[in-house]
């Protein structure tokens, strides 16, 4: 059902100061800030050749990533997102078997602007993952 990993998402204190480190220090290819007023998030897109890194960092006061933070303050991994190819066929299989979507279950659209969904970390070995569709 999954297929390629689309990005690995990291929770960060400071967007500018780490934006600067992927820039500049590692010689990244980086991406402008992009709000998603829908997740609570800015985000920036890092592009590797095989994947992408996706920095976080809350937008707005009921960030979900705020809680990340209080809880990581150095900011780490919160995420692994997968590709699928029907998002509702894969929501459908998953809740099947038993596995728990986040939030209504309906597919948001994410960063990309293609449909996502999040499953809940408990059923995934504590691993946070986003499914987005191609």
């Amino acid at each position: 059902m999954i297929g390629r990993l689309n990005h690995v998402a990291i929770a960060v204190p400071d967007l500018a100061a780490t934006t600067a480190q992927y820039a500049g220090t590692l010689g990244a290819s980086v991406r402008p800030a992009q709000d998603e007023p829908d997740h609570g998030v800015t985000v920036v897109f890092i592009d590797l050749p095989n994947t992408k890194i996706e920095l976080l960092y809350p937008l707005g006061e009921n960030s979900p990533i705020q809680g990340f933070l209080d809880k990581n303050p150095a900011g780490g991994i919160h995420h692994i997102c997968y590709e699928v190819e029907d998002i509702l066929a894969a929501r459908d299989t998953l809740k099947a078997s038993g596995a728990r979507v986040l939030g209504t279950g309906e597919p948001k659209i994410g960063a990309h602007g293609k449909p996502v969904l999040f499953l809940h970390p408990k059923d995934f070995n504590g691993c946070l993952i986003e499914l987005e569709q191609i």
